[in-house]
């Protein structure tokens, strides 16, 4: 049994700050945060897949595609596929319908723009759908969406009771690099978790997921997070655990939703 691996990326830069508080655009040790991400974390990650041959997924803001073409370069130069991540970052549930759908038009028409390829896959900030959000898919042709916490198995998407052919590619806050790392003590109150511990939490549920079959193990990272050394260290001890493991296939989210829908339409809506 061999388990799909997931490594994705969210390379927001200084989306992540400045579409929750706008007034963060002037301040320039916020915005350098986010543009650590692009600028220094970026090639650490490229250098690491490369390293390993694995495969991975970026999803990525519209804006950040138009204000980073030589990083979108790289990344497009590493044979590595961009997904769809709004255009602005702003959360889909703060806007209206028609600000929505011109979040998804303008990230779509900018990742089109730099990479000559229509974006397969949809994963909106912070993982936040509205009543609308699964219809705007539908209308810009996503086949797949990763975006819910409800499974390890993939499964269509539904849209209030309707089934859809988009396969939704579920994934966990415990499996991704924010909750451990974005914030620091002086914010939170909270000491940040030791890498070793990070690792040694992704290695456990990689371990317990390839035990079941069809599942899949998706990993959600940010460059400016998970680009420092300490933080890329426990991907790569994951990473390397699973290549001896024997047990996992590393694929992107657009090839394994490829992969899986025929027995997904086949059989239906989860139950």
């Amino acid at each position: 049994m061999t388990t799909p691996v997931l490594l994705t990326f969210d390379m927001d830069a200084e989306q992540l700050w400045i579409a929750r508080d706008p007034d963060s655009a002037t301040k320039p040790v916020w915005v350098s945060q986010g543009q650590y991400g692009p600028k220094v974390g970026l090639p650490r990650i490229l250098a690491l897949l490369k390293k390993y041959d694995v495969a991975a997924t970026f999803f990525i803001p519209g804006i950040v595609v138009e204000n980073y073409p030589r990083e979108i370069d790289a990344i497009l130069e590493a044979g590595i596929e961009i997904e769809h991540h709004s255009h602005t970052h702003q959360w889909s549930d703060s806007l209206g319908p028609e600000a929505e759908l011109e979040e998804f038009q303008k990230g779509w028409d900018a990742i089109v723009s730099a990479t000559g390829r229509n974006p397969r896959g949809w994963r909106s900030p912070a993982g936040e759908l509205t009543p609308d959000s699964v219809r705007y898919m539908e209308q810009f042709g996503m086949s797949f969406s990763s975006n819910l916490f409800d499974s390890d198995t993939a499964h269509l998407l539904t849209d209030q009771g309707r089934q859809t052919t988009i396969v939704e590619l579920p994934f966990a806050w415990v499996l991704d690099d924010a909750p451990f790392f974005l914030y620091s003590n002086r914010l939170t109150g909270r000491n940040m978790s030791a890498p070793s511990a990070v690792s040694e939490s992704w290695i456990l549920e990689y371990d317990g997921i390839s035990r079941e079959d069809g599942t899949h193990f998706m990993l959600g990272m940010h460059p400016q997070v998970i680009g420092r050394h300490s933080r890329l260290w426990a991907l790569e001890q994951t990473v390397k655990h699973i290549l001896e493991s024997g047990t996992g296939a590393f694929t992107t989210c657009a090839a394994y939703a490829d992969q899986v829908r025929p027995a997904l339409l086949a059989r239906g809506p989860l139950q």
